[in-house]
């Protein structure tokens, strides 16, 4: 299983990493596409949008189920990637690589409060017991 180490996770899936600008990218991880099989339909939260950490932001749906995606940290979205949209397919492609949508955080400390690649596959691990 691919579990970049320089991105941060969360248990719901999400995986997370800090651009340049301070913002972060912010997807779904390999195994959560894996799980959920063809990609047929996102929807990203809309620019502007103030989100709370856990909050339910964004939806991908698959051939197989639909799944909810949660904000992993607090903060405003800046950006949305129209081509995960239009392609939802490149998910499958590259769950790393496709970013689903930007949040500007409220802490940008946050970050450090989620999980890195050992913890999160250590997570992976406990959910297929």
């Amino acid at each position: 299983m691919s579990i970049p180490a320089d991105l941060k996770y969360t248990k719901s899936h999400e995986w997370v990493k800090v651009e340049a600008d301070g913002t972060v990218s912010v997807g779904i991880t390999h195994h959560a596409q894996d799980l959920l099989g063809d990609m047929v339909f996102v929807e990203n939260p809309a620019v502007g949008r103030k989100l709370n950490a856990g909050e339910e932001c964004a939806v991908v749906e698959s051939v197989k189920a639909a799944s909810d995606v949660y904000a992993p940290l607090a903060g405003e979205v800046v950006a949305a990637n129209d081509e995960v949209e239009s392609s939802p397919e490149k998910i499958n492609q590259d769950a790393y690589g496709a970013w689903m949508f930007k949040i500007r955080p409220a802490s940008p400390a946050d970050v450090n409060a989620l999980l890195d690649a050992a913890a999160y596959e250590a997570h992976v691990a406990s959910e297929a017991h």
